[in-house]
């Protein structure tokens, strides 16, 4: 782009204090990250879209959020709540039960923006600890009033809204603290409601806040990291962007405590069990159905980042790059630990997005005969012992060789890393312009890849003008996590029914519906087809076991109290 060219004046303002955009915006309301120039031409092409477009923005959400709607609850349950955890830490404004009701799904933005306030709770409680807990819940089990629970609010299935209305406890307020870091077994014990940096930043100074001979590290880095909390990563079955070689978080879950409806469960500090079923298994990834999560005991790891080695590959084709990745992956030399691999149109994105675009890199490729829309990117890092690192790039550059993998330095992984947990402030800059970017991911096998990724993006691109980016991030040796971003110009409902029909081609392709997001009210109409009427029965009985009321998180989550007209059912 030219230094004469036009580029859009991006609303750069701290959004007002209780304005529908202050929910609803990423992250630190004074910190912006609009589309670079490479991207924003991308756009004006795909969309047909002239600079005369993007001058007025629309459906901004600069309104204040009217406090209008009244609480449904008994001046009794009020008191009774107050006498629990003192008049300071309960909240009845429309505002903040709204802030609470919404996470940051696609829906709920575009809801946000439009004004429509629903399936919010009556009232938003901050537990002190866990014993609060414990009385609320058998309160609410005698008097059917419905439990919700929220944590850092970054949930992309609309795991926390409301719709039963009823309470929602807000865990970051109070419940956010490290309660033990145990350097002999290599733990830290934690609150449900402290937030990644929180947790990080203490395991970094280990050695000062603790007296500990190392620092470290949880490996735990979602896109979401900044903003969320661990109670959120455990009941969803979260992955880092590191999770190659630390795991998901389910690998990082040492023990747990819930509160239940039928009383408090609780596991024990071991490394492993042959004690019957895992129940730790259990009530992960449970999304508050069974109980509310108050602590766990999660692994640390030593932290290294002196011994952290970048790389980058750029391969001819998504074939040589799956190859390569796969055998990566089967080498039996130790894994990777971000590792992402982009497919012909992401890279083509990922070129402007990163700089490459124009620059000396970008131009020997094409001397090389690495064509646009044919060529994959693949950036990671590696880390750990100092020695180890170094042998597992050793190892990951002659094998990309091999696939003729042509090496990009650590360029494009550091330009990667400096907007790692910053993309997602871009999307509320191209919605201001009706402009959505969204996310759906699977969990898939190395055997049916080809085939998912070909029938979901064939779904994807059937809609005219629509950019649908592909990557596999959090692999295995069996097969990894298949992402699609897709961005389009549509409005509500047009977008609730593409994204049905990209949710309807995951089902039919024989991928796991989710692999990190969770299911929540969203994804759930497509859960019972997809790991079969037997595996989700017991889902069903043990959500009768623990909560037999069903006032824990209700309606719909998980689709345990869906009807059944509500169900999505493609393989029939």
């Amino acid at each position: 782009m030219k230094k004469d060219e036009y580029y859009p004046n991006w609303i750069k303002q701290v959004p007002p204090k209780g304005s529908y955009r202050s929910i609803f915006k990423w992250g630190d309301p004074e910190t912006f990250r609009p589309p670079n120039k490479g991207l924003y031409k991308l756009m004006k092409e795909v969309f047909n879209l002239t600079d005369d477009y993007f001058k007025n923005p629309q459906k901004t959400g600069f309104e204040q959020v009217p406090d209008n709607v009244p609480s449904k609850l008994q001046k009794e349950d009020i008191d009774f709540f107050t006498s629990i955890v003192k008049k300071e830490n309960i909240k009845l404004d429309t505002y903040t039960r709204l802030s609470v009701a919404y996470g940051k799904t696609m829906i709920d933005l575009l809801r946000l923006r439009e004004g429509i306030i629903e399936n919010i709770p009556d009232c938003v409680i901050y537990p002190e600890n866990e014993e609060q807990i414990v009385k609320i819940v058998q309160y609410c089990d005698t008097k059917k009033i419905p439990i919700y629970v929220y944590g850092g609010g970054s949930s992309v299935t609309r795991g926390v809204e409301a719709v039963k209305n009823g309470i929602t406890l807000d865990m970051r307020v109070h419940m956010n603290k490290i309660i033990k870091l145990n350097p002999v077994n290599q733990t830290v014990t934690v609150e449900a409601g402290i937030s990644g940096p929180d947790l990080e930043k203490a395991l970094n100074k280990a050695p000062e806040l603790y007296g500990t001979k190392k620092r470290y590290t949880c490996g735990h880095f979602p896109q979401s990291f900044e903003y969320s909390v661990v109670g959120g990563w455990v009941v969803t079955r979260g992955a880092g962007q590191n999770s190659t070689y630390y795991g998901k978080i389910e690998d990082l879950v040492v023990c747990q405590t819930y509160v239940t409806p039928t009383g408090i469960i609780e596991t024990k500090e071991f490394p492993a069990l042959a004690t019957g079923p895992d129940i730790d298994e259990i009530m992960m990834g449970s999304e508050g159905t069974f109980g509310i999560l108050t602590r766990c005991t999660l692994k640390v790891f030593e932290y290294r980042p002196e011994n952290t080695r970048r790389f980058s590959f750029i391969f001819k084709n998504w074939q040589d790059a799956l190859n390569a990745t796969r055998e990566i992956m089967q080498g039996q030399f130790g894994y990777p630990s971000v590792f992402r691999l982009s497919d012909p149109e992401e890279t083509e994105v990922a070129m402007k997005q990163y700089g490459i675009e124009g620059t000396i890199i970008d131009k020997m490729l094409k001397l090389k005969g690495y064509k646009p829309m044919q060529k994959c990117l693949l950036l990671g890092t590696t880390e750990g012992d100092a020695d180890f690192a170094a042998l597992a790039k050793k190892k990951i550059k002659k094998i990309c060789k091999k696939y003729h993998g042509f090496y990009t330095t650590g360029f494009v992984t550091k330009a990667w890393e400096h907007g790692r947990f910053s993309d997602p402030y871009m999307r509320e800059d191209l919605m201001d312009f009706g402009i959505l970017i969204d996310t759906l991911e699977c969990s898939v096998n190395w055997e049916i890849l080809p085939n998912v990724h070909k029938q979901v993006r064939e779904f994807c691109k059937s809609r005219p003008q629509t950019v649908c980016m592909t990557h596999l991030s959090h692999f295995y040796p069996q097969g990894a996590n298949l992402y699609f971003i897709f961005i389009g110009k549509m409005n509500k409902e047009e977008y609730i029914e593409y994204q049905k029909g990209i949710l309807d081609a995951i089902c039919k392709s024989g991928a796991s519906m989710s692999h990190h997001h969770g299911i929540g009210k969203m994804t759930a109409p497509w859960l019972e087809a997809s790991i079969g009427k037997r595996n989700f029965d017991i889902f069903k009985a043990l959500k009768n076991h623990f909560d037999p009321s069903n006032i824990m998180n209700p309606g719909g989550t998980l689709a345990l109290d869906l009807q059944e007209n509500k169900k999505r059912n493609p393989l029939k």
